[in-house]
C-alpha cells in the first residue's frame, strides 16, 4: 500500500528538517553564540554521532514494539527539539535538544520502512522504500530552503518552528491515518546478528560510510562555502538549496526506478558524483551561472544517496530489512559526522574552498569498497 508510504516519507520530511534545516543557518548560529564556525558544526556532528553509536542498539530494543507507537514517540521527541531550539536556549541546551531526538532517528527510518513495504508487492520494494526515501529530497525543496529563506528575513529561531510545525504535521499523519501495527513475530537478535557475519554486508557498510563521509564533507557547510567561495549571500544561498531540493526530488524518483532494475550499477552512478562535482565546483570558479548548474549537477547526484546505501546494503542482507536500515542510517550518519569533522578542520586549517577535495578522497575509497565486494560475489558465484 503506498499510503503508508507516504506517511512514513512525511514523518522523513520531520525528521530531515530537523537534521539538515541547521546547514542553511550554521553561519548565524556561529555569529549569534559568537563561536567558530566548525564549533557550530557540532549541531550537526553530534546528532549524527549519536545515531551512529546508538543506532542499531535502539532498533533491536524496540523491534518487538507497535510500529504506529514506536513512529509516534520518534517524532514527538522531534517536536519538543524544534520548539526548544526556537527560544535560543545555552548553547550546550541547544546541543543537548539536539541531540536526543537522534537515539530514535534510526528507529523512525527503520520502522517506516519496514511499514512502506510490509503491505506491498516484494517486486516494487524498492519503488515503495524511495517513496520514503524522497522525504530527504522533498525536505531539501520545501522546509530545509523554506527554513533558511525565513532566516536571512528575520532570524535562525524562526527556521527551528519550521521544523516544529512539520513534525506536529507528521504527527496526525501517523497518529490518524496509521492503524495499529503490532508486530507478529519477533525475530530472535541472534538471527539478526548473524548480518554482521557476512563479508559482502561489511564492506557495503564500509560503502555507505565513505560515500556518505564524501558528500557531507562539503555539504555540511554548504551555506558556509556558497558565502565565502562563491560570493552568494544567505538569500541566493535559500535559492541554491532550492534548486537544489527540486532537483533531488526527480533525482529519488529516477533511482528508485534503477534500482529496482540494476543496484550496483544505479550506486556506482550516484557514487561517482563524489569526484565529479569537486572538479566541478574548482573550474566554476567565480561564475555565477556555471556555479548553478554545477550545483544542479551535485542535487541531482547527491539526493538518492540514502536511498542508494540503504539499498546497496540490504541488498547483501535481504532477511534483517530493519536491523540493516538501522546500520544503514547508522554508518551513515557516522558518515555525515566524520565528514563534518573533516570539513570543518579542513575549513580552520586550509579555508572553506578546499572541503570539496575532501569528499573527492573518500569517493574513491567508497568506489573501491564498491569493486571489492564485487570481487568477492563474482568469486562466490563462479
Amino acid at each position: 500500500m503506498k499510503k503508508f508510504a507516504y506517511i512514513g516519507c512525511l514523518g522523513f520530511i520531520g525528521v530531515i528538517t530537523t537534521e539538515f534545516g541547521i546547514i542553511g543557518i550554521l553561519p548565524q548560529i556561529a555569529a549569534h553564540y559568537q563561536i567558530s564556525i566548525d564549533k557550530a558544526g557540532v549541531l550537526l556532528s553530534a546528532f549524527a554521532l549519536v545515531i551512529a553509536l546508538t543506532g542499531p542498539f535502539m532498533t533491536l530494543l524496540v523491534s518487538g514494539f507497535d510500529r504506529k507507537k514506536v513512529m509516534l514517540t520518534a517524532i514527538f521527541i522531534f517536536l519538543i527539539t524544534g520548539i526548544v531550539s526556537a527560544f535560543a536556549p545555552p548553547f550546550w541546551i541547544l546541543v543537548l535538544v539536539r541531540v536526543l531526538p537522534a537515539f530514535l532517528q534510526p528507529v523512525y527510518i527503520a520502522t517506516a520502512l519496514s511499514v512502506a513495504v510490509s503491505q506491498g508487492d516484494k517486486k516494487h520494494e524498492n519503488e515503495l522504500m524511495g517513496i520514503v526515501f524522497s522525504g530527504v529530497a522533498i525536505a531539501m525543496v520545501t522546509t530545509v530552503p523554506f527554513a533558511t529563506y525565513l532566516s536571512s528575513i528575520w532570524s535562525w529561531k524562526s527556521s527551528f518552528v519550521v521544523q516544529a510545525v512539520v513534525s506536529i504535521c507528521a504527527l496526525a499523519a501517523i497518529y490518524f491515518v496509521l492503524p495499529a501495527m503490532p508486530v507478529k513475530e519477533k525475530k530472535s537478535y541472534r538471527s539478526q546478528l548473524s548480518i554482521l557475519r557476512q563479508p559482502t554486508f561489511l564492506i557495503s557498510t564500509a560503502m555507505n560510510f565513505f560515500m556518505i563521509t564524501a558528500w557531507f564533507s562539503t555539504y555540511s557547510y554548504f551555506a558556509d562555502y556558497l558565502n565565502k567561495a562563491k560570493s552568494m549571500d544567505n538569500t541566493m544561498v535559500s535559492y541554491m538549496m532550492f534548486l537544489f531540493g527540486v532537483i533531488g526530488v526527480f533525482a529519488n524518483w529516477i533511482s528508485g526506478k534503477m534500482l529496482n532494475r540494476n543496484i550496483p550499477k544505479t550506486t556506482a552512478f550516484f557514487l561517482s558524483g563524489t569526484i565529479l562535482i569537486p572538479v566541478l565546483l574548482h573550474f566554476s570558479g567565480g561564475n555565477t551561472i556555471t556555479t548553478i548548474l554545477v550545483i544542479a549537477v551535485w542535487g541531482f547526484l547527491y539526493s538518492p544517496s540514502f536511498l542508494n546505501a540503504s539499498t546497496y546494503m540490504i541488498s547483501s542482507a535481504p532477511r534483517s530489512l530493519e536491523f540493516a536500515n538501522s546500520l544503514a542510517t547508522s554508518f551513515g550518519n557516522l558518515g555525515v559526522s566524520l565528514g563534518t569533522t573533516a570539513g570543518g578542520w579542513v575549513i580552520a586549517t586550509k579555508g572553506v574552498a578546499h572541503t570539496p577535495w575532501v569528499g573527492f578522497g573518500f569517493g574513491i575509497l567508497a568506489l573501491l569498497m564498491m569493486t571489492w565486494r564485487s570481487l568477492i560475489e563474482k568469486g562466490q558465484s563462479g
